[in-house]
């Protein structure tokens, strides 16, 4: 992730987090509890929304991203740890954490499915994990959109895929959906899922 993005990215998403995403986010994390795992953790704009966690350790492959979350660290009521390691390689033993949580992470990650892998096999058994994410729109047409944008897109945001089927990923690696919610013509969800082995 390159620095000027980093720096960019909440003046960027700032008026969609504070009218639309905040919410959402607030929603999602009250069921974030016990030692919670944040894939992704950007610029830190869940550690403040953090209610319930004994803890979290969040992850992040960009060194400009982690600085960026410094501050927003700091407003957080529970303890946050700050790890620079990526989803597909993820530096903790199985089942080390009763909730991971994703927010606007899959679509970036260069190899989701071997992201699944790990954020299952870090996952208790009964651990609950939790996503907002962007996705590959059911509209044909607007899917097609998608597919046409996303070359684009991704030079501009640093990797993001717009068109990105995560549901279908999370399925297609043993991960039940077990609540799923979606917004603005569903291109946004918002989905709990559980190991299925």
């Amino acid at each position: 992730m390159s620095k000027l993005f980093s720096k960019l990215y909440d003046t960027f998403m700032g008026p969609l987090e504070k009218k639309r995403f905040k919410n959402i986010r607030i929603n999602l994390l009250k069921k974030a509890d016990g030692k919670v795992l944040e894939l992704g953790s950007g610029t830190g704009v869940n550690f403040p929304l953090y209610q319930s966690a004994e803890s979290v350790t969040a992850i992040e492959p960009s060194k400009y991203m982690i600085n960026q979350s410094l501050q927003k660290k700091e407003k957080s009521i529970v303890p946050i740890e700050i790890i620079h390691a990526s989803a597909e390689n993820l530096p903790f033993r199985d089942h080390s954490f009763d909730t991971v949580v994703g927010t606007l992470v899959f679509c970036t990650i260069p190899n989701a499915e071997k992201a699944i892998k790990e954020m299952k096999r870090v996952c208790k058994p009964e651990g609950r994990i939790l996503l907002f994410e962007h996705v590959r729109m059911g509209n044909p047409m607007l899917a097609r959109l998608q597919d046409w944008f996303t070359p684009v897109w991704k030079k501009i945001c640093d990797g993001c895929c717009l068109n990105r089927n995560t549901v279908q990923l999370l399925k297609q690696n043993g991960l039940e959906v077990l609540q799923m919610e979606t917004y603005f013509k569903d291109l946004f969800i918002i989905v709990e899922v559980r190991k299925l082995d």
